[in-house]
């Protein structure tokens, strides 16, 4: 039904640019129509190879019904038609985050927000300002710490944590999730002692008396968050509403959602039927879950439900490269002894992805290192050739599975060959660069950091490029990820990292709208501004095309709209 409907209007729209002296009585009224704009559609005029400008957009239910200028579209005007003036501000397809976290991202805002920090005395207080406020025996949870950021470049530890906790179990995320520090009781409370084993893809780090220190990497994290009690459904239904808002002001109108307790998802289904749910969301599921209870997920909830359905499985091949966990082909320049921490066995993880790409599910590999890329290739390889021979179909009933590897930030040259050969979409975040070129050659020396965040590589490889932002392990805001993008400057403009790397505004606004949207199979229905397509458009007070870069990160978003409703209006 979907698909007809917006054939049906395309047809519309497409006879009316066609006979642009038609009466108006020929088409029907629009719902509403945006006029006095600097529309930027998207769409790539195949002679200029620049982006088609407009005037004007009329919208009718949730779809695009024309864009052109003002007198084409005002002849759309019915008697019942709002009217929206945007007095020449800049329009563009809605962002569409193709890699975050809302419920972790909610609950940390809820929680000890440790963005920001600047040393380990500010850590401190923020940590005990929460306890003071939190009811006997309560979790103190939070994250987003950063210690590269600080004078002393030390990581925290329970010692830190003990003297200021009150009694509480403390545990509190690094910024890349895949370092977490805890206090003495909430290691008291895992079972964490000196005979604990580190996990396959995990370490406790440990003192030189054998004691853990409170830093858990990755998946050694596991044993306390087992012990932690889980947020009740009105935690979690605040957290998701607080990140609702916080997508819809920063014009992002789509996101690939990674948030695997599946009380989560059944609140945005609660969302959805009260009319509360401002942005699409895809959400994915953990690739390690048992195929069956994959298979229910996926099917307890309509795929053509342009609002809200399960999209990919995701795994983790490794870790972070703050955390010097993720897995490495060479031992990190900075750590001659530590390559990093891969999640699986080769063998196994052949297999489990064989199973589910035979299942019919699109994967989506979380790979840092060069060795976690390379474990993802070498699996998706292995799929692909088991889906062609058993002649299995992906989950837009074609041949393309669009498999995904995520982040992808160390990469070599026939690594980047390889996605093209395999036709893997390459899923990453720009703006995690303004946070590790700091100390990333430090960590993967200058040979493997030319290939790294390889932006540009992948384009010109013929790669299919997916932008989103990690959020919270990163700010949410895309201005800041096409800043990056454009520039692979920080911030202050004092620091460069490898200039060749650099993409062109239209190339990074592709990446975060019709290269998001071909990453989730929905190519055909946003990314771009023309008839047909959904209604998600965003308003902005500047024409990010046409200003310098620093003034990208100054933008704001005037307006959200999401099939056809303003979901956020700036006041």
């Amino acid at each position: 039904m979907r698909k007809f409907l917006g054939m049906l209007l395309a047809v519309i729209a497409v006879a009316h640019s066609a006979s642009s002296q038609s009466s108006s009585a020929v088409f029907p009224d629009a719902d509403a129509i945006y006029i006095h704009a600097n529309v930027y559609t998207g769409v790539a005029d195949g002679q200029s190879h620049s982006i088609r400008r407009a005037k004007a957009i009329a919208v009718r239910g949730d779809r695009i019904l024309a864009v052109g200028t003002d007198g084409e579209i005002e002849r759309l005007k019915g008697p019942r038609t709002e009217v929206i003036d945007l007095t020449g501000h800049f329009v563009m397809p809605g962002f569409n985050d193709a890699h975050l976290h809302l419920a972790e991202a909610g609950l940390q805002d809820l929680n000890v927000n440790l963005v920001g920090v600047a040393n380990i005395q500010e850590f401190r207080e923020r940590v005990r300002a929460h306890v003071e406020r939190a009811r006997p025996e309560e979790w103190i949870l939070g994250g987003g710490w950063d210690e590269t950021r600080w004078p002393s470049k030390t990581l925290p530890s329970r010692k830190d944590l003990d003297d200021i906790s009150g009694g509480h179990p403390v545990f509190l995320d690094r910024g890349d999730g895949h370092l977490a520090v805890a206090n003495t009781k909430a290691l008291e409370l895992a079972g964490v002692t000196k005979a604990t084993p580190d996990p396959l893809g995990g370490k406790i780090d440990r003192d030189e008396n054998g004691r853990a220190t409170g830093l858990l990497r990755d998946t050694a994290q596991a044993a306390v968050r087992k012990v932690i009690p889980p947020p009740t459904r009105e935690r979690r239904r605040q957290a998701l509403e607080v990140v609702l808002a916080d997508l819809a002001q920063d014009g992002i109108t789509s996101a690939q959602d990674y948030s695997p307790a599946w009380e989560n998802f059944q609140i945005y289904e609660e969302l959805e039927k009260e009319n509360k749910l401002t942005a699409r969301i895809s959400e994915w599921l953990p690739f390690d879950d048992p195929i069956e209870e994959l298979k229910r997920k996926r099917d307890s909830h309509s795929r053509s439900d342009l609002m809200l359905h399960t999209g990919m499985l995701k795994a983790f091949m490794d870790g972070s490269l703050g955390g010097h966990t993720a897995a490495l082909l060479e031992p990190y320049s900075d750590e001659p002894n530590n390559s990093g921490l891969p999640r699986y066995e080769p063998d196994r993880l052949n297999e489990m992805t064989r199973e589910r790409v035979l299942a019919g599910f699109q994967l989506g590999f979380h790979a840092i290192g060069d060795k976690g890329v390379q474990m993802a290739l070498d699996a998706f390889a292995v799929a692909e050739k088991a889906a062609r021979h058993e002649n299995v179909n992906a989950p837009d009933g074609s041949d393309d599975f669009r498999l995904r590897v995520e982040h992808a930030q160390v990469t070599t040259p026939g690594q980047i060959e390889r996605f093209k050969e395999l036709n893997v979409i390459a899923s990453m975040q720009p703006s995690h660069l303004l946070t590790d070129m700091g100390w990333a050659e430090d960590r993967i020396g200058a040979k493997r950091a030319a290939t790294s965040y390889a932006w540009a590589s992948f384009i010109s490889g013929g790669v299919a490029l997916a932008f989103g932002t990690d959020y919270p392990f990163g700010p949410v805001t895309p201005f800041r990820g096409l800043y990056a993008a454009l520039t692979r400057r920080s911030v202050d403009g004092g620091r460069e990292y490898f200039p060749e790397q650099k993409l062109s505004i239209d190339q990074a606004i592709a990446a975060y709208t019709t290269g998001a949207a071909f990453a989730e199979f929905e190519e055909k229905e946003k990314g771009k501004l023309q008839p047909g397509m959904l209604a998600d458009f965003i308003v902005l007070d500047r024409d990010v095309t046409a200003v310098s870069a620093q003034e990208i990160l100054g933008t704001s978003v005037l307006r959200t709209v999401v099939g056809g409703k303003t979901v956020f209006e700036a006041k």
